[in-house]
């Protein structure tokens, strides 16, 4: 017993050195973000442009619920950068009631066909090419554009970025607010936010609606969805957690473990191993023969009374009353008249309910308990 116990030790020592180990190799890993977070610093992160706003306007946040939780209260600017899905037809009726209610929405996404109504169009070079644009105030800015995609203005549309292949970035009224679209989210990367002129033409599309209030919107990222265990817990607490329950198990194991035969109680084999009873009372579970289930549980507690009580098993129920008066000394007079009257009428019925099959079984089943006890 000794030497297990002390393997047990050895065991338990090794698995924690490994957890120790674990924590201090897996800590030193750079954690991998997804592209575009405003609270990633990895090079195709936002976090650059966030810290910015943050510090120069001092009401950016960040939004990781359903748009319908959005405040409809006018002057805010919600960013959405590069979408990872569509919004459902629900979510992005949710979005423009926001923007009806007097605020905007600034979408940095390379194809917006679909979202919002939006049509693009091919145009431009094939490749990422440094090209020069020019914003409605007519100045040149230089810049880097992901695709050869423009976008398709409405008549209502007002363009303020473009080039002489069609519109990069416009503005389209919805209600008392608007929906500004640009076509190159890697302006607002960490990685190219200061490059050519993207952070003046970010700025600029920022600063067209005068917002109070900057939102980043993390919700489009599967920021509601993105809380796991693994996400809310430190690496080294998970450790420890599994590595617990390793220990655990290795515990009961061996608190469990058995050194002789299992030992099964002779009453309760013999009591319910005949498989044969089992499929009878199946058989009349399924048929619905209650009637007949309740008649045999009633012949067997009428043997058990000629055993026990001295109660003649051809008497019928209501014949037996003086004897049950005499024995069954739990009940009084009044009840156990009551009890083999009606017994006597539900044995005579042809069929029986559901309900009044288990009241009356759950009834013989007490006295048959009192009888067997004595």
């Amino acid at each position: 017993m000794a030497k297990n116990k002390s393997k047990l030790i050895v065991l338990a020592v090794i698995l924690l050195v490994f957890a120790v180990l674990s924590y201090f190799i897996g800590s030193r890993e750079p954690k991998v973000y997804p592209n575009y977070l405003s609270e990633s610093p990895a090079p195709m992160g936002t976090k650059a442009v966030f810290t910015y706003l943050q510090n120069e306007i001092g009401e950016a946040e960040r939004w990781n619920s359903s748009p319908n939780l959005l405040e409809k209260e006018e002057g805010q600017l919600l960013i959405m950068i590069e979408p990872f899905f569509i919004p459902e037809s629900e979510e992005t009726g949710q979005y423009r009631e926001f923007m009806e209610a007097g605020n905007t929405i600034l979408l940095f996404k390379t194809n917006p066909q679909g979202m919002f109504g939006l049509k693009t169009v091919q145009g431009g070079m094939d490749a990422e090419e440094i090209i020069t644009l020019n914003n409605k105030r007519d100045e040149k800015k230089n810049a880097l554009l992901p695709a050869p995609i423009r976008l398709d203005a409405a008549d209502e549309d007002e363009v303020l970025i473009s080039d002489e292949d069609g519109p990069v970035a416009l503005e389209r009224p919805v209600g008392e607010g608007s929906l500004i679209v640009a076509t190159a989210p890697q302006w607002m990367t960490n990685d190219f936010i200061l490059e050519e002129g993207h952070l003046p033409l970010v700025l600029s599309l920022i600063n067209e609606s005068s917002p109070r209030t900057i939102l980043f919107d993390e919700y489009i990222h599967g920021g509601e969805n993105d809380a796991s265990v693994v996400t809310l817990y430190p690496k080294w607490f998970l450790l420890l957690m599994v590595q617990g329950m390793l220990l655990a198990i290795l515990w009961l194991w061996y608190q469990g473990k058995r050194f002789g035969p299992v030992m099964q109680v002779r009453e309760e084999h013999v009591r319910f191993s005949d498989e044969r009873i089992k499929a009878l009372a199946a058989w009349h579970l399924r048929g619905k023969r209650f009637t007949d289930s309740l008649n045999i549980q009633a012949d067997y507690v009428k043997l058990l009374l000629q055993e026990k009580w001295g109660i003649p098993y051809s008497r019928e129920w209501t014949d037996s009353t003086g004897g049950l008066l005499r024995k069954w000394t739990s009940a009084d007079e009044k009840d156990i008249n009551r009890f083999v009257t009606e017994l006597s009428a539900a044995l005579e019925k042809e069929t029986l309910s559901k309900q009044e099959y288990l009241l009356w079984s759950k009834k013989l089943d007490r006295l048959r308990k009192e009888v067997e006890e004595g």
